[in-house]
This record gives C-alpha cells, structure tokens and sequence, in this order.
C-alpha cells in the first residue's frame, strides 16, 4: 500500500479504477461514478447559498 500522505495516491486510485474498468469490461459504472461526482460536487459547491433550497427540492 501506499503512503495516504503521498500525492500521487490520488493518481493511483483514478489509475487502479480505470484498470478495474478494462479489465472486468464494466464500462457502465463510469456514468454512475460520473454522476455521482456531478451530484455531490453540485451539493457542496451551492450548500451556503440562497440557490440551496431550491437545489435539495430536485433530490
């Protein structure tokens, strides 16, 4: 295992899912994982504004 304080841990985790991808040919969890990522992001990025009530009613 790597070291958590690496910066390249980031790298290899993105590296290691992409193989899992490849190898395993489950190309369709990349679009849930996307978004997922789209999803969360958008939650964090609007949780202290006036856009935020507006934005939980779509979940």
């Amino acid at each position: 295992m790597s070291n958590p304080s690496d910066p390249d841990s980031k790298i290899t985790i993105l590296t290691e899912f992409w193989d899992f991808l490849k190898t395993r040919k489950k190309w369709w969890l990349g679009p849930i994982v996307f978004i997922m990522l789209l999803m969360s992001l958008l939650i964090v990025l609007t949780e202290g504004s006036a856009v935020a009530p507006f934005i939980y009613t779509l979940f």
